[in-house]
């Protein structure tokens, strides 16, 4: 894939603090709608993650804040994975105005749950070639 995947979102009046910014938790929503939309996109619903007997997780999340985020600004926050064997995988993904302005840049630690046994399955990229209609948007 020669450009990390992207999803565009509005910052909302109601997620900002006192200081009029966007609160620091609203950051982990914005990254987690842009996985779950790249995950749609790849044909990959909650329903067919279920059905299958696994669910993504997050085992660490880092987030380094560059720049406020303000009500109605508008971003595209980026999601792009990055393989290197075995259980686990990483996700990178940038929240950006649209003015080029780099507000966040996120780093996260998952992998996919077999819902029955309660670990992590051995290969989760082996479960994404299965389950998706497009591997590409995993880097695979």
């Amino acid at each position: 894939m020669t450009r990390p995947y992207s999803v565009r979102v509005t910052a909302r009046g109601y997620e900002t603090d006192v200081q009029g910014h966007v609160n620091q938790a609203v950051y982990l929503n914005y990254a987690e709608h842009a996985r779950w939309s790249l995950l749609q996109e790849a044909g990959l619903s909650q329903a067919r993650l279920r059905d299958r007997g696994v669910g993504p997780v997050a085992l660490e999340t880092t987030i380094r804040f560059l720049r406020e985020l303000l009500a109605g600004d508008e971003v595209d926050v980026t999601c792009e994975f990055e393989w290197s064997g075995g259980k686990t995988f990483r996700i990178r993904q940038e929240i950006r105005r649209t003015d080029g302005v780099l507000a966040a840049e996120i780093s996260a630690v998952g992998g996919l749950m077999d819902l029955d046994a309660r670990k992590l399955v051995a290969d989760p990229r082996e479960v994404f070639r299965e389950l998706t209609t497009d591997v590409s948007l995993f880097g695979l």
